[in-house]
């Protein structure tokens, strides 16, 4: 065997371990999430079910949704606790590849991206959600009963939780781009029209056809976006930001 074949082949059997032992924590924290998977769905539930009308409930309509769909909040909540241990085997996978600048700049911006992942959760869940229900509980016609299915509640909510987490990291990626020379700061400050635009049209894809819903996510992307190009005034080296171009003998 070949030592380019022998060292493949260690990458290989070291991803699986690390994997498995990703699969081994969030198991873990499933199993001992289990026997409160109802108390946390209830939770999850909590901002519609405060919107509702008086006697009004959700509902339903599979067979085994009413086990399946706590499970699956179970989960996912034992994935979000275990989601430093998994950023961690992927680090100590990835880390050995890289140059001690790229280290420097990883490692912060791993960390801030997923604070600002469960800022983006946790925005939508303690301001849009309340928001767009008592907006839904108003609008819906007399004599209307509005109550909605676990599975497909659950559905929106995970939607709505990857697109304001998603969105969320923005800045993140502004960051990198221009940190790494991708695209110049001053091309994406020209771009600002095209960012506004698009996320509208982002929030019109991602959440409710109502406008309120859509301009508590757009207007926290624009507003990101700036934030970002902000963040990398501070980070990107001097002839990027004067002569436009990604070019520089400097690899930081």
């Amino acid at each position: 065997m070949s030592p380019s074949e022998d060292s493949f082949l260690s990458h290989l059997f070291e991803l699986r371990d690390r994997l498995i032992r990703v699969l081994l924590a969030v198991g873990l924290v499933f199993v001992c999430l289990f026997p409160w998977a109802k108390e946390l769905y209830a939770l999850l539930a909590q901002p519609l079910l405060a919107s509702l009308p008086q006697g009004g409930q959700m509902i339903a309509t599979d067979v085994v949704g009413v086990f399946l769909v706590p499970m699956k909040v179970a989960l996912m909540v034992a994935f979000l606790i275990a989601l430093p241990y998994v950023l961690y085997q992927v680090w100590a996978f990835v880390a050995p590849g890289l140059y001690s600048h790229e280290k420097r700049l990883a490692l912060p911006l791993v960390a801030a991206s997923v604070v600002l992942f469960f800022v983006g959760m946790s925005f939508a869940y303690f301001l849009v959600f309340p928001t767009v229900f008592g907006f839904m509980a108003k609008v819906a016609p007399e004599g209307v009963a509005w109550m909605t299915d676990i599975e497909k509640y659950l559905s929106f909510v995970m939607t709505t939780f990857i697109a304001f987490g998603v969105t969320f990291e923005v800045p993140i990626v502004v960051i990198v781009l221009v940190r790494m020379r991708i695209v110049p700061l001053v091309t994406l400050k020209e771009w600002r029209p095209y960012v506004i635009v698009g996320a509208f049209v982002v929030a019109a894809v991602f959440t409710p056809p109502d406008v309120i819903s859509q301009l508590m996510l757009a207007i926290p992307l624009c507003l990101l976006f700036e934030l970002g190009l902000l963040m990398a005034r501070f980070i990107s080296p001097p002839d990027v930001e004067l002569s436009g171009s990604g070019q520089s003998s400097d690899k930081g």
